[in-house]
């Protein structure tokens, strides 16, 4: 099992920066991969971005590329989100996600088996 800690959440202004953290603990030796997802209120769950641990490979959702992105500590075992030029659209709950083990890609909520508690992030306009 691997647990994930989520931090950072809040409210921000638009064209305002905002990062969140998120650290993994348990039975990580296996996991391969972190991401972020977001959810807003009567929407689906929308994937966001993803780093591999070895290599540093990167993923991007369509809507937040060249906007945000994640950086990780692999000493810490932390990823995290950042955000810049926020969009009252990019308002959500923000999920971090681990993979259990390797798959050939991560832009999808299968690829990964762990979640965490979710961060509420708010941006106004």
């Amino acid at each position: 099992q691997v647990q994930l800690v989520e931090s950072g959440g809040g409210l921000v202004q638009a064209g305002g920066s905002l990062r969140l953290s998120c650290a993994a603990f348990g039975r990580t030796f296996s996991n391969d991969a972190m991401g972020w997802f977001r959810q807003a209120p009567g929407k689906e769950r929308e994937f966001v971005a993803a780093v591999t641990w070895t290599g540093g490979s990167t993923f991007y959702g369509d809507s937040v590329k060249g906007r945000f992105t994640i950086p990780r500590d692999i000493a810490k075992k932390t990823v995290y989100l950042q955000m810049n030029s926020l969009k009252p659209e990019d308002t959500a709950v923000y999920y971090c996600a681990a993979s259990g083990y390797y798959r050939p890609t991560y832009d999808s909520r299968f690829s990964f088996d762990y979640w965490g508690q979710g961060t509420r992030v708010t941006v106004s306009s």
